[in-house]
């Protein structure tokens, strides 16, 4: 297998992303956006996979998990509650020769070499806003939301008073997020439009460190279990905490060329549910029906990227080995989990055997097929996409009823009865 240098993965992902379909620049024709990306067809389909295993492993793994899916656009005062209001913003300055704007902290990493001369840092606040509202002069201001989680804490109360839950419980949600990056950038892991997988862990104040630990643990042990090289992952320890967290750590892919985190694990204590009871007037605490204590949850939060997870996941699947590319995703998140070929496509009998075995196998699994050029390229070009069976239809299928199924990693074929297929490819991805 071929070392490729952390400087050029980036690269090769970039590349591969929008040769094969996983991602798009956002608005291409027009010259793109910065910070905006489009999941092409084969990139939808792996975020898709991606998030359906996380949400099966929330709510179908954990029966004290609810989901829900909340709006984008909230009450305004749900912003002030929440302090991203005031806190919520980065010092900036500006060149004035170039007018470019860059973030204080990182000025020198990215002063511009025009020579010009930098202003004073001013605030700026990169809440996402929008006005809700038909005619001008009138029209409400509002923000799209800038993380996922403040809906959940806006229904914590509609949970509980629907559900048989108690106290501790979790809900969870996937959802879209905005904000104003400064400097976006780095594909994407840094973007103005990104979304989020959030669980917010309720429990009685005297438990969140035994809350805190497990979570932090059963998280890291999801990833691990869906990454190719789970050495490559690892927490990394906030030492600058907010004023209302006792403990944060970030589950970091330590691989990555650049931007490492994908999870926090946040302390949060009763911050925001106190806040959100504070200035909405509404009492949000929990009354204990057996002990009749009340008091204000504490929280623990699991905040992920979708995005950063899915970039990290194929930078960790990449190999260069000898002449051929391979991604070695985990299989459920595979785009295609198999593909189907007739050996020739001149023969009508091989190809018409191929279609009716790609047509039954469509109905359970994501199928390709592929009848272009010889075989080992149609192998090849399966390899690069993460595709972990490939099925091809020869003669000898004519007379034997069995099929070559060749697997992705170890390139290891067999014959496997046709009728037999279906169970074994979804014993293989089980």
């Amino acid at each position: 297998m071929k070392e490729i240098k952390k400087e050029n993965l980036m690269e090769k992902i970039v590349s591969l992303c929008k040769r094969r379909g996983f991602v798009f620049p956002g608005s291409e024709i027009y010259g793109g956006l910065q910070g905006f990306y489009d999941f092409g067809p084969l990139g939808v389909e792996m975020k898709n996979n991606l998030k359906q295993l996380w949400w099966n492993w929330m709510t179908r793994e954990h029966e004290d998990i609810v989901g829900i899916d909340g709006a984008i656009i909230t009450n305004p005062k749900v912003w002030e509650a929440s302090g991203h209001l005031k806190s919520f913003v980065d010092p900036l300055v500006e060149c004035k020769k170039c007018h470019h704007r860059f973030k204080a902290d990182d000025i020198s990493a990215e002063c511009p070499d025009c020579g010009g001369e930098i202003t004073e840092p001013k605030m700026f606040n990169i809440l996402v806003p929008t006005q809700l509202g038909v005619v001008e002069g009138e029209k409400q201001n509002a923000y799209l939301r800038g993380e996922a989680c403040q809906t959940i804490y806006l229904d914590y109360k509609n949970v509980l008073d629907t559900t048989r839950l108690k106290i501790p419980f979790g809900i969870c949600q996937i959802g879209k997020a905005f904000r104003n990056e400064v400097t976006p950038g780095n594909f994407l892991l840094r973007q103005r439009e990104f979304e989020q997988w959030d669980l917010q862990w309720f429990c009685h104040p005297k438990e969140m460190e035994k809350w805190f630990e497990y979570w932090k643990n059963e998280r890291m042990a999801w990833y691990k279990s869906i990454f190719a090289n789970p050495e490559n992952l690892g927490f990394y320890k906030h030492e600058k905490l907010a004023h209302y967290a006792k403990k944060a750590f970030d589950i970091e892919y330590t691989a990555s060329p650049a931007v490492k985190e994908m999870e926090g694990i946040h302390w949060r204590g009763d911050w925001d549910l106190s806040r959100h009871a504070e200035f909405s007037g509404q009492d949000l605490s929990y009354v204990d029906l057996e002990t009749g204590e009340k008091f204000i949850p504490n929280i623990v939060e699991t905040s992920g990227g979708v995005d950063r997870t899915f970039l990290f996941l194929l930078l960790d699947a990449y190999c260069e080995e000898k002449d051929r590319v391979v991604l070695k995703l985990y299989p459920k998140i595979a785009p295609y989990k198999v593909a189907v070929f007739p050996l020739l496509a001149n023969k009508p009998e091989l190809a018409k055997l191929a279609r009716s075995i790609y047509d039954n196998l469509k109905i359970n699994f994501m199928t390709a097929w592929d009848d272009r050029g010889n075989i080992g390229k149609r192998y090849y070009a399966q390899d690069e996409i993460g595709t972990p069976f490939c099925v091809t239809v020869d003669f000898e299928s004519l007379e034997d009823k069995k099929v070559t199924i060749r697997e992705r990693d170890s390139m290891k074929q067999e014959r496997i009865a046709i009728d037999e297929l279906a169970e074994y490819i979804k014993k293989q991805l089980e």
